[in-house]
């Protein structure tokens, strides 16, 4: 009987299908059958606002998971509806969301569910996160499709939004985004009514609301180019219109988008978003060749360090252009383009320098990239391709190129070999963990490290958090490792979807939960490895 109790009781070794002895009311089953660490509710509304749940995973749907991660919404609005505003707000304001979606759908359910204080913060953030019409009118149909957004503190928004804008920028998000999804700004106008400020922005809202011509003046100079683009009867008319007022592609006409000269005037001013967007298509009309001067000004673009801070770019937002870009052809209908070698170096490029700047720690890094099958299903907020295994190999890259002693090395249900060093380029690095199947045991970095004595100061596991097949849990791993090894060794759990548990035990000062990845993670997890 001893040996059973031992067995069963065991605090040290217990089977990840069992919760630990001790700790059963601090941990929950995870999708694939073992036992994790429950996170709180604003830990997990964390991982939703950052990751989405677009794309189902491998233990579970897309409608699970949006299910599951809206009704911790309601439950954090419920409790303090400011304070997830305020949370929607400090994730934009750090750029740690690659897609604005969650942002605002949960800034538009707390503002439609919330109490007096948190409709109020909501009318003060609209125009904080709404920074262009697309994310105008997502943040409405959030509202239409929640029960409606015609409400006075919903108005109120809209209203602030318009007046917050200065007369020129409110004349290009006119001409920009004429129409998204089914909404344009003449039907948001008429259904808000709201009270314009200034002689500029009312005459704007004449013209959008009732076509009255504004009066000939440099602030609303797209707007009399977009009018006089209606009429351009040949390609070189409507060049001289985009040179003379600016103007962006959404006032070109379909019929000249595929003239090359058409595309090498709105590259000149092409926001750098819209031109990671655009890449494959100024490919494929000609503009983007081997040594041409639209390629040179491409590299150019993203080298600037500056300009994609300015540009508020997500490393994301890279790793997608990139990986549609090098496939020479897009994830819809029948766009084909040849890659110019010197454009993906450029990517590869702005995708480290999207990161903040890390001073390395010295230390000697572990990172453990979980290769089996749950990890190769569904999609990094949403972008196509993107699933956690390709996502985790570009984010090790990422600190194998700025710690000096790191140890690589990927798991499944034991160690695998993987090819992915400091000179990795970001494509070989995004093909480093495909072929990799099995179960999922996340103590084995640990377990690994001790086997062959290597002495390691920080541990960083890159998973899904659905381990199960282990015969210990990752945080006995950790434990015995430090006692066998003598080193205070920590653990960093980057996790990549939005699930509601981790393997990180949250009773551990030595343990850090990272949410996917922005700009700021390698330097936090350098400081934390540091502290």
């Amino acid at each position: 009987m001893a040996n059973v109790f031992s067995r069963l009781l065991n605090r040290e070794k217990t089977p990840q299908s069992q919760p630990i002895p001790g700790r059963e009311p601090e941990m929950v089953p995870n999708r694939a059958g073992g036992f994790a660490f429950q996170l709180d509710a604003w830990a997990q509304l964390d991982r939703f606002l950052i990751l989405g749940t677009e794309g189902a995973t491998y233990y579970a749907s897309e409608r699970e998971m949006t299910l599951e991660n809206v009704g911790n919404l309601r439950a954090c609005i419920a409790e303090d509806g400011r304070r997830v505003i305020e949370r929607v707000v400090e994730m934009d304001r750090g750029n740690r969301a690659p897609k604005m979606t969650p942002l605002l759908f949960a800034l538009a359910t707390a503002h439609h569910l919330g109490n007096a204080a948190a409709k109020a913060a909501a009318v003060e953030a609209v125009p904080r996160l709404c920074r262009t019409g697309t994310h105008l009118y997502e943040y409405l149909g959030y509202q239409k499709l929640l029960g409606g957004w015609l409400g006075r503190s919903k108005r109120r928004a809209v209203e602030r939004w318009v007046n917050l804008q200065a007369p020129e920028d409110l004349a290009y998000l006119l001409v920009k985004y004429q129409n998204r999804n089914g909404w344009c700004f003449r039907d948001v106008l008429r259904a808000a009514h709201p009270k314009v400020e200034g002689e500029e922005r009312q005459a704007l809202v004449r013209w959008a609301v009732k076509g009255e011509p504004p009066p000939d003046a440099e602030w609303n100079g797209r707007v009399q180019g977009l009018e006089k683009m209606k009429t351009a009867a040949t390609a070189e008319e409507a060049k001289a219109l985009i040179e003379r007022y600016r103007l962006p592609r959404e006032c070109v006409p379909t019929q000249w988008l595929n003239d090359a000269g058409i595309w090498e005037l709105l590259l000149q001013e092409m926001p750098m978003t819209a031109m990671l967007r655009n890449l494959g298509k100024m490919g494929q009309v000609g503009l983007l060749a081997p040594f041409s001067a639209a390629a040179e000004r491409v590299v150019a673009k993203l080298a600037d360090t500056e300009r994609l801070r300015r540009s508020r770019i997500h490393p994301i937002q890279v790793l997608s252009a990139l990986a549609v870009y090098r496939q020479g052809h897009g994830e819809r209908g029948k766009l084909t383009w040849t890659p110019v070698p010197q454009v993906i170096d450029a990517l590869d490029g702005a995708f480290e320098a999207s990161f903040h700047a890390v001073e390395p720690s010295g230390l000697r890094f572990y990172l453990g990239l979980d290769v089996s099958g749950s990890m190769t299903m569904g999609r990094i907020a949403g972008v196509p391709g993107l699933t956690p295994h390709v996502a985790e190999a570009c984010m090790a890259l990422v600190t194998l190129r700025r710690e000096p002693v790191c140890y690589c090395a990927a798991f499944d249900t034991g160690m695998r070999p993987i090819a992915l060093t400091a000179k990795s380029s970001l494509p070989e690095a995004m093909k480093a963990t495909q072929g990799h199947f099995g179960g999922t045991d996340c103590a084995q970095p640990m377990l690994d490290a001790l086997a062959k004595k290597i002495p390691v100061d920080t541990f960083v596991i890159y998973t899904d958090n659905e381990t199960w097949a282990g015969a210990r849990h990752p945080v006995q791993a950790l434990r015995e490792y430090r006692q066998k090894m003598g080193i205070p060794a920590k653990l960093i759990v980057v996790g990549f979807t939005a699930t509601a548990y981790t393997i990180a035990d949250p009773r551990d000062g030595g343990m850090l939960d990272v949410v996917g990845f922005d700009s700021a993670a390698p330097a936090v997890m350098s400081e934390f490895a540091r502290a």
